[in-house]
């Protein structure tokens, strides 16, 4: 190679450091846009649509109440003992949450029916805010 073919390709173009652009570089990245879905009533519902619902109404799910947590370290919880008292987060009186399979739907209160404890629902969580906790 003589001194004049120095930075020169064999073609006889002038070199450069950059590779050849792909085919697949040089195209623009498709146009996007956001999907937009009719709003679900009744009447755009399958009429099946019932019967499909049926097949999960007896799936059993867990109801549980909380009343409020505590954080302790493990030299505290091996000190537990009858008659201990753990202070929870929540004040007195202050609604309870109610969870279903660990998800809250809703908020409410301790009542006594028949001797037994239940519990009247002061506040139901809106299924669109159910279904954004669980992103």
């Amino acid at each position: 190679m003589s001194d004049t073919d120095v930075g020169q390709t064999q073609t006889g173009q002038p070199a450069t450091d950059q590779q050849p652009a792909s085919p697949e570089a040089a195209t623009p990245p498709p146009a996007t846009q956001a999907a937009s879905f009719d709003e679900l009533t009744p009447e755009k519902t399958n009429p099946g649509s019932e019967k499909q619902i049926d097949v999960i109404l007896d799936v059993p799910v867990t109801l549980s109440l909380e009343v409020g947590r505590s954080q302790i370290n493990v030299g505290q919880l091996l000190q537990l003992s009858q008659g201990s008292v753990v202070e929870l987060d929540r004040l007195a009186g202050e609604p309870l949450d109610v969870l279903v399979n660990g998800t809250l739907i809703a908020h409410g209160e301790i009542v006594v029916v028949n001797d037994k404890f239940g519990i009247r629902l002061t506040d139901v969580v809106s299924p669109a805010e159910r279904v954004r906790k669980l992103r």
